[in-house]
């Protein structure tokens, strides 16, 4: 009779605290990979790792429609009671990861080379980037395992075991960093390593605990589902949708970053360390958005428009708290954070000047990061696609053409643009679908 209940704020609450702490530690770890390099005797370190995460952004967050889409389609089979379809949602995960790992790692020296011309920056920058791109480019099945697993546990309801997955990756991160390059004094390549072992570890938990979550739930494998490729049609059905959506944003992302770089190096540092207060706001407010993923999922499979509609409504006004309380903390708080991100002066002082887009951030990306959630619960790939693409295209890159005579102003200002296009389209599409159905 519980299954079949509203959400509730304790529903919410039972996935997001975990989440939030899962995520907030993702940028916490970003934060100490610009503190150990920012730190070192060149900018061009600072600069190198902001090439190098934003390459491994776009080949393992372009891959992030292994976590998104897998909670969606594990929560309407959880919600439905479908065991062999729990199943079969995580191998098909785990088995289109392991075969996109393996292509990543053959490839990766045209992939290198490619991304290094688009992104730019000087030779100096370019050399330390490439020795932490050949690192950590290893760390790619075990990355794309652990978004499998991560999605497939939200789906079940259980946020736990990804705070323990992302806590143990994390954690092993931060000590490694600072072993390796504080006391071993090894540089990118160190940043880089401690990457790898970290998400391998976090791999090893994960997988524990999901084969301990299997024999809970009675089921069996449906082995034509994992091996007949006709069987993979509804999971590349949402999956291709969300692999385009994700690339687009990435290549958004990326695309600041490139084009700070040819600002100079003062301007690419600064905005290194201002992309880790938009990170910090993306993955705490993501932490709601999987809620929303979780519950709304739930209620899909279960076939209760009223629960979806309160689990939105609820999720929407606890989005909305985080953010008014994120963006307070970075108008009282901001420039002491940026010091301790960086004590080089230029770059402290760049930062300080664009400072105040990241005040405004929060309460402009809240409305697509919570929609996120919402449209991956209702598996609605195709609309998620759809807007991100208008974002982008018709929103994005006029704004900053427009604006490039106001420099990394513009830029600050089109990627805020493009923030709040993704809120209003999702809302827009949200409402359409709810008076349709």
């Amino acid at each position: 009779m519980n299954e079949r209940r509203l959400p509730t704020d304790r529903d919410v609450w039972r996935i997001a605290a975990p989440m939030i702490l899962s995520n907030v530690s993702v940028p916490l770890l970003g934060m100490v990979d610009t503190g150990v390099t920012g730190h070192l005797e060149s900018p061009a370190y600072l600069g190198a790792v902001a090439i190098g995460a934003t390459i491994f952004s776009l080949l393992y967050m372009g891959m992030n429609f292994l976590r998104m889409g897998t909670t969606g389609i594990a929560a309407q089979g959880y919600g439905a009671r479908d065991y062999d379809g729990l199943r079969v949602s995580l191998g098909q995960a785990l088995i289109v990861g392991l075969a996109i790992a393996v292509l990543i790692l053959l490839l990766q020296a045209p992939i290198a080379k490619i991304a290094l011309i688009l992104l730019g920056g000087d030779a100096e920058t370019q050399r330390h980037a490439a020795t932490y791109f050949f690192v950590r480019v290893w760390s790619a099945p075990g990355t794309l395992a652990n978004f499998a697993l991560v999605g497939w546990f939200l789906g079940t309801q259980n946020a736990r075991v990804p705070l323990l997955i992302f806590l143990t990756i994390n954690t092993t991160n931060i000590v490694l960093d600072l072993l390796f390059v504080v006391v071993l004094g090894m540089k990118v390549e160190g940043v880089a390593l401690a990457s790898v072992i970290a998400e391998y570890t976090g791999l090893a938990v994960g997988g524990t605990f999901a084969i301990a979550a299997l024999r809970r739930h009675e089921g069996r494998w449906p082995l034509a589902r994992l091996v007949n490729l006709s069987a993979y049609r509804a999971f590349f059905a949402v999956n291709a949708n969300l692999f385009l959506r994700t690339i687009v944003l990435m290549c958004t992302l990326a695309f600041v970053t490139a084009q700070g770089a040819r600002l100079g190096p003062a301007v690419l540092a600064a905005n290194a360390v201002l992309m880790n207060f938009q990170h910090l706001t993306a993955f705490g407010l993501d932490g709601i958005a999987h809620a929303a993923e979780a519950l709304v999922g739930k209620a899909v499979g279960e076939d209760k428009q009223e629960s979806l509609e309160h689990a939105v409504r609820l999720t929407l006004r606890w989005s909305l708290i985080f953010a008014a309380g994120f963006a307070l903390v970075y108008a009282f708080t901001g420039g002491s954070i940026v010091n301790v991100l960086t004590d080089l002066p230029d770059v402290r002082e760049t930062a300080t000047v664009y400072l105040p887009w990241l005040i405004a951030s929060p309460l402009i990306s809240v409305w697509c990061f919570l929609y996120d959630g919402v449209y991956v619960g209702m598996t609605r790939a195709r609309e998620m696609r759809n807007i991100m693409l208008f974002s982008a295209v018709a929103v994005f890159l006029p704004a900053w053409y427009l604006t490039q005579s106001f420099g990394n102003h513009g830029l600050w200002f089109a990627l805020m643009a493009f923030m709040a296009s993704r809120g209003i389209g999702m809302h827009l599409g949200y409402r359409r679908a709810v008076i349709q159905t």
